[in-house]
């Protein structure tokens, strides 16, 4: 069976409440009216430094600052679980692959959330940058955790919404499957092993696309 590297946001919880309202909050407090709520949902998944800098805040960091203080708060828990994650998730696990969360959100954040949800208890393993920026770039945050979980990367799967996933995927030379509900444009998933429509079809997805891969089943 695979190791299975799961993204968080977009692909296992909604966190748009949390993270919009507290780039909305930055941005005000620094002076500079924000797009409308809906024209920001692609800061859903990047790094918010550069999504920061992309809309016009001087100093990212001192934006970012901002965010995290809002985030932290409480902000972070403003958010729901996809319907039928936690039912795939579980039947993954009774089918003998092996589940590690690779998120672009700070590891500090992405465990407190998990833990919250109870989405723990399936993750054999979990991975986010460090909140000075280290391992924002999730290739490299792949590349850091395959060796640590004893994974081969031609034996596991990156499962993610947007074309960060798909990227650090290909980087890392690991097949990939997008998820159609999060906030990546379908564009995003070209050259995805497979696209997944509903999280119930997830565990079925997942096993077709490890069957094709070498020593997937050791």
């Amino acid at each position: 069976m695979a190791t299975v590297f799961l993204d968080l946001d977009g692909t296992l919880i909604d966190p748009r409440p949390g993270i919009i309202g507290s780039v909305v909050h930055a941005l005000t407090a620094l002076g500079i009216a924000p797009p409308p709520a809906e024209d920001l949902e692609w800061v859903i998944g990047p790094p918010l430094i550069d999504s920061f800098a992309r809309l016009g805040a001087p100093d990212p960091a001192a934006a970012l600052d901002i965010y995290r203080a809002r985030y932290t708060d409480g902000a972070m828990f403003d958010l729901r679980i996809y319907d039928g994650i936690p039912q795939a998730l579980q039947a993954l696990r009774r089918g003998g692959h092996r589940l590690v969360l690779a998120t672009a959100k700070p590891h500090v954040f992405a465990t407190r959330i998990t833990a919250r949800l109870g989405l723990d208890r399936h993750l054999a393993a979990q991975f986010g940058p460090e909140l000075d920026g280290t391992r924002n770039d999730k290739a490299a945050l792949l590349a850091h955790a395959l060796p640590l979980v004893g994974a081969d990367a031609a034996a596991s799967v990156m499962v993610g919404d947007r074309h960060h996933d798909r990227e650090a995927a290909q980087a890392n030379a690991m097949a990939f499957v997008g998820v159609s509900w999060g906030y990546g444009s379908p564009g995003e998933l070209f050259g995805a092993a497979a696209i997944c429509d509903a999280p119930s079809d997830l565990p079925d997805v997942i096993t077709a696309v490890a069957s094709g891969l070498p020593h997937a089943d050791s």
